[in-house]
Order: structure tokens, then C-alpha cells, then sequence
């Protein structure tokens, strides 16, 4: 080969080394992360799986499920009265998206999933008695602390930050949350039911929340470009009482937040899986 010929390659193995002596990041380090899909339902009194289709046992954030927990932490601890006490009046520095600028009590803060009013909650609360109830309800990793040196854990932690939770983890949750298994008052669980949204799918009523965000890049610097949706809940017909998890993780872009989607699929889907 003759000399000029050598010389591109001569050239592109030159560029590598330096870029690898320099860190430069490499293309292996961009790989796309995998799309994680999980659908679980079990039966709400024994606990037997009716149908598993997925991976179930990885934790990702709650984002706005959390709400179900943050409901009966709400009214356990006063700060919540009923269906439409407190109604809380939006101010500019809660710094929401246009259509949450609004006046909200707790039936609408579940409805349409209302982040400020989350946050009010958890500022009523205080960052110690936060973290207690979180921690007494054994909610996924009990981990409130925030995004690291933020000290945001108190109004963050439930959307894309610390805080995680598996599928199989909100079934758990759930279940223990029927059978009042959870260390909160007789009000709490009533008030909980009664905002939570309800939904018919053939013959089922459903009661569930969605959750929809964005994820961020993981601790390998990989740039994560997924978002994930949510839907948990509970459900019953004839007698019988369900409870479920459904989470979609990939980088499909909807035209509706992800959890909406995910919400109309599987009550779409529900009276296959379960007859």
C-alpha cells in the first residue's frame, strides 16, 4: 500500500487515541437505553397474581401515583378536610403551568394532577414529618432526600428524583391501603377513596392515578431521552376487587402525557386480562 494510501488511517487512529486519552466521550457511551413495560394485577384480598406481562421489579419514579400516598398522608395529618377543604387560590410564585394556574381542592388536585398543590402539602408538612410518613408507609425506597445537593427533597422528590418505586411495590402499597393496613386514621382511607378518580372498562369500576415524566441521565452520564407513564389503582366487579400497576418507559413521543395514554390502554385492556 502505498504511503498516501495509509494515511486516513493512519489519521482516524491518531483522533481516537487522543480522544481516549483526552475522555472524550465515545459513541458506545450514547447507547439508547432499553424500553421497560410492566402490567400487573393481582387480587386485592389474597394477593395472587391474576396476570404479569413485563418487567415488574424496577424501580422508577412515582411522579404524580404519588399522589395517592400524599392524599392519606393529607388527611391524616389535618391538612387536608374532605373532598373540597382546603381550596387553595393560585399564586404566581408556585410558577405552574398555564392550565394549573387555578384554584384547587383536593378533588380536583387528583383529577387533574395538580403538582403545586402537592407541594403546598409537603411545605404544610415540613421536611421530618415528610420523611416520617413516608417511611411509615413503606412507600418504594422510602428515599425523600431530594436530587443531590439541592435540598429539594420536601417539594421534588416524588417527580424524577430520589424517591422510586417498582410495580410490584405499588401493588404491595395498594393492597395494604384496601385492607387498612397503613398507619393512618379511618379519615384518611375514607377521604383517599373518595377523590381518588373513578373509570368504567367493561363492566369494571376502576378507581387509579396517572403519572407522566421525564426521565434523566443516570449515573453513568448516559443521556436518558425516555419518559414513562403510570397507572395504578384498584378495581371491582361481581364481587371482586383487583389491584394493579401499569408503567410504559421508552422514548416514544405521545401527543398526550404519557400516563393519560397509558391510563386509556389499559382500561381498554382490562376486561381481557381479567374475566
Amino acid at each position: 500500500m502505498r504511503n498516501i494510501d495509509r494515511f486516513p488511517f493512519i489519521l482516524a487512529g491518531v483522533l481516537f487515541l487522543l480522544a481516549w486519552l483526552l475522555g472524550f466521550p465515545m459513541r458506545a457511551q450514547s447507547a439508547p437505553l432499553g424500553d421497560v413495560q410492566c402490567t400487573l394485577i393481582a387480587d386485592a384480598a389474597t394477593g395472587k397474581t391474576l396476570y404479569q406481562d413485563g418487567t415488574c421489579d424496577q424501580r422508577f419514579s412515582p411522579a404524580s401515583t404519588f399522589k395517592v400516598p400524599l392524599s392519606l398522608i393529607g388527611y391524616d395529618a389535618g391538612i387536608l378536610s374532605d373532598e373540597h377543604t382546603p381550596s387553595w387560590d393560585y399564586k404566581p410564585e408556585f410558577n405552574a403551568v398555564k392550565r394549573d394556574q387555578k384554584t384547587v381542592d383536593p378533588v380536583i388536585w387528583e383529577r387533574d394532577s395538580i403538582l403545586w398543590f402537592s407541594r403546598e402539602i409537603t411545605r404544610r408538612l415540613g421536611a421530618e414529618k415528610f420523611a416520617g410518613y413516608v417511611s411509615k408507609l413503606d412507600y418504594g425506597n422510602n428515599d425523600v432526600s431530594g436530587n443531590p445537593g439541592k435540598n429539594d427533597g420536601l417539594t421534588h422528590s416524588w417527580v424524577n428524583s430520589s424517591l422510586k418505586i417498582t410495580p410490584v411495590e405499588q401493588v404491595d402499597f395498594l393492597r395494604k391501603l384496601l385492607a387498612r393496613k397503613l398507619p393512618v386514621s379511618a379519615k384518611a382511607y375514607d377521604m383517599t377513596s373518595a377523590i381518588i378518580p373513578t373509570f368504567q372498562a367493561g363492566g369494571w369500576t376502576v378507581q387509579g392515578k396517572t403519572g407522566s415524566t421525564r426521565l434523566a441521565n443516570d449515573a453513568d452520564k448516559v443521556r436518558d431521552k425516555r419518559s414513562l407513564g403510570w397507572f395504578v389503582g384498584w378495581a371491582k366487579k361481581d364481587g371482586q376487587q383487583i389491584v394493579f400497576a401499569r408503567l410504559v418507559v421508552d422514548a416514544t413521543r405521545t401527543d398526550m402525557p404519557k400516563g393519560l395514554k397509558t391510563r386509556a390502554a389499559f382500561l381498554k385492556d382490562l376486561p381481557l386480562l381479567v374475566k
